[in-house]
């Protein structure tokens, strides 16, 4: 067989749908609201032929620029050799969801601003309190050998098999 240089080469199983996830697409998907701003994950959908973004954004992130009755703008970030550009596509809602990476920086800053009006309250200043910390090794502890007995771990002795 030849070489194939398609557009969609390679794409096998990145369009293809999860495992009792075929079928058409949900209803629920063409009432989900998009505004300018939003940050959205494109997630190509095989099923759906128009309004594909190119499989290179496939798992990229990006900014909603524009809103069109079936269709939304989005600037991605697209690394073309030793640089990086802000593409701007057109893909279909099927394509998309709203992205959750900020999901957890947004409620961390919501918890340090509450830590934040409560220290003020009480006249302190928080300061490194509300900065994350890497976890910590777990503290030390006993192993109780009762019921337990300890056992030696050693390597299987080779033996040959014809």
């Amino acid at each position: 067989m030849g070489r194939t240089h398609g557009i969609r080469r390679g794409t096998r199983y990145m369009f293809a749908a999860d495992f009792k996830k075929k079928g058409p697409t949900h209803f629920q998907k063409w009432f989900v609201n998009y505004k300018v701003g939003d940050i959205v994950d494109i997630k190509t959908v095989g099923s759906q032929q128009k309004g594909m973004a190119h499989k290179a954004y496939h798992g990229k992130t990006g900014r909603v620029f524009n809103v069109s009755r079936r269709a939304v703008g989005i600037v991605v970030n697209k690394r073309i050799k030793n640089r990086i550009l802000a593409k701007r596509i057109n893909v279909r809602i099927e394509h998309i969801k709203h992205s959750t990476s900020r999901a957890g920086h947004i409620a961390r800053a919501k918890v340090n601003d509450e830590l934040k009006a409560a220290a003020s309250k009480e006249g302190k200043r928080v300061g490194d309190q509300i900065k994350r910390q890497p976890q910590a090794p777990r503290d030390g502890h006993f192993v109780s050998s009762k019921n337990n007995a300890p056992e030696d771990v050693a390597p299987i002795a080779f033996d040959f098999l014809i």
